[in-house]
């Protein structure tokens, strides 16, 4: 992890904290609401729902550790009852958590999408090993940049993680497009065009993020922008994606249903 850079003033600590909480209240709200709704969905959804389920927990987990983390880096008091003051602890931020999230959540965000378009068994196996793999090997390349300071350390590797990322976003925006035609609804279809791009809109912000510092912004002020950036862009990738994956799951459920009560 790389050290905190001293100097944050209090807008600066508070908008990260404040990001940081935000994350926390919508990834373990989205948690709560996809798996109230499982009964709602037929037996064929309830595997992508319960994944989506799972990548907003295990989000909201770290969120809190992340959180913390920030919270026992600093102290923050008013002296007098003027202007609050913040100082750094000592105390390490661990933004590896991050990365851990990651490791395991985005993965599982691309194969909840496979799942619930409801592809044939053999290209859902193949799609789930592909993108899965990509998008672990994505991750894993772009951490050991992000704990760099020297910048072309973290350009080389921000490269070398764009490669996977390139490959996971021309699949969704393009290798996905026959696939998403053949959903059994205009509603449906659109659904899932809309959870491909907002994937792909969603991942487009990260390497964004991570250049705030490869381009030689630094101090506190690249800091709150690569927390509150995540921050964003991680409620945007997986809360919002996941009320899709339920919408998608819930239409298809819907036009299953039907079909099932039409008189042969």
């Amino acid at each position: 992890m790389a050290p905190l850079p001293d100097g944050f003033s209090y807008a600066e600590w508070n908008a990260t904290y404040n990001g940081l909480s935000f994350g926390i209240a919508a990834m373990g709200s989205a948690t709560i609401f996809f798996w109230l709704q499982l009964p709602n969905v037929t037996k064929s959804y309830r595997t992508a729902l319960t994944i989506t389920g799972i990548v907003t927990l295990i989000a909201t987990y770290h969120y809190i550790r992340i959180f913390n983390s920030w919270s026992e880096a600093f102290t923050v008091a008013s002296k007098d009852g003027g202007d609050y003051h913040v100082k750094l602890t000592g105390a390490p931020f661990n933004d590896g958590y991050r990365y851990v999230d990651w490791l395991l959540t985005v993965p599982l965000l691309l194969i909840e999408l496979i799942l619930v378009m409801k592809l044939p068994q053999q290209e859902t196996v193949s799609l789930s090993w592909k993108l899965g793999l990509a998008s672990a090997l994505m991750v894993a390349l772009g951490y050991p940049g992000e704990i760099q300071e020297d910048l072309s350390v973290r350009w080389f590797w921000w490269c070398l993680s764009m490669i996977p990322f390139c490959y996971v976003v021309f699949t969704l925006a393009v290798g996905l497009a026959e696939s998403t035609s053949k959903q059994p609804s205009p509603a449906a279809a659109s659904l899932v065009s809309a959870a491909r791009y907002l994937t792909v809109l969603s991942w487009c912000t990260y390497p964004f993020v991570y250049m705030v510092k490869s381009v030689g912004l630094a101090g506190p002020a690249a800091t709150m922008y690569e927390q509150v950036g995540y921050s964003i862009a991680d409620v945007m990738a997986k809360a919002v994606f996941g009320v899709l994956i339920w919408a998608i799951a819930a239409e298809k459920s819907a036009v299953e249903e039907s079909g099932k009560l039409l008189p042969n």
